[in-house]
């Protein structure tokens, strides 16, 4: 059978938010973690707690001072605090959503209730141990540079040089974020540029604004919509018959461990 994509702790809804720690090795023990409760809109599937399909994590990333901490803060609350201060170590957000997936011909297909993890790394040098130790556990990646510094965008590069020696494959799901989109004249990095780098990547990019909400939600929507349609790649390809799967059929294969290559 073929390896999946994803190890199989993604699917389980049953993860502690510490997993991994202990896999840490640096000299900076500060963790810190900030847990948000998100309210579901009324019309969305109610959730309560341990009750969803999906726990995902995902991990945004870049320079200091690109304002991700800011972009997660009004993703998760639908709110801009521009006094933040700068991440050290590790912080954490959540919140739950109801992904709907695609039928035939384009059709609504079912809707998944999703836990979102949503890890805010630390942009220094000096936290670079601790935050890549989380890039192999993460399913998609939220990688930042702020529109109005010509030096985090050269940078990008950089931090795709260490995802795709610490993720999980070396082709993860990302998405290219410019953000300080309503910083016009400051600008440094222009559109074209952006697009450039992310076509060379082959991911999505957007330009937004945490201070706004400009394609925030967009911008994680789209990379949900990625890790969602290669999870359901991966089930379908892993499915066998149940005299071959021990009775499991459509389970993943725990026995196997996940190699470092993205395809099913």
């Amino acid at each position: 059978m073929s390896t999946p994509a994803y190890p199989k702790y993604f699917f389980s809804p049953f993860v502690d938010v510490f997993y991994g720690m202990h896999d840490v090795e640096t000299d900076h023990k500060t963790i810190l973690v900030t847990v948000t409760e998100d309210t579901m809109p009324a019309e969305s599937i109610t959730m309560t707690d341990g009750d969803y399909d999906y726990l995902i994590k995902l991990l945004a990333l870049g320079d200091s001072g690109v304002g991700k901490t800011t972009f997660l803060y009004r993703y998760t609350d639908n709110k801009f605090n521009p006094k933040f201060i700068t991440t050290v170590g590790i912080d954490f957000r959540e919140k739950r959503v109801v992904y709907n997936a695609q039928g035939p011909n384009g059709s609504s297909g079912k809707a998944f209730k999703v836990h979102l993890q949503l890890w805010d790394t630390a942009g220094q040098e000096r936290f670079r141990s601790l935050t890549t130790a989380f890039f192999r556990d993460a399913m998609g990646f939220l990688l930042m540079f702020d529109l109005t510094s010509q030096q985090s965008f050269l940078n990008v590069r950089n931090w795709m040089s260490q995802l795709q020696a610490n993720a999980y494959c070396e082709n993860p799901d990302i998405v290219l974020i410019g953000n300080k989109a309503d910083l016009p004249d400051q600008r440094e990095v222009n559109e074209r540029q952006a697009r450039d780098l992310a076509d060379k990547y082959g991911i999505p990019y957007f330009e937004t604004s945490a201070a706004t909400g400009q394609n925030v939600e967009k911008a994680v929507e789209t990379l949900l919509d990625l890790i969602m349609k290669r999870m359901e790649q991966c089930v379908e390809k892993t499915q066998v018959p149940d005299t071959v799967n021990g009775g499991n059929s459509g389970k993943l294969d725990g026995e196997k461990p996940a190699e470092k290559k993205c395809g099913c």
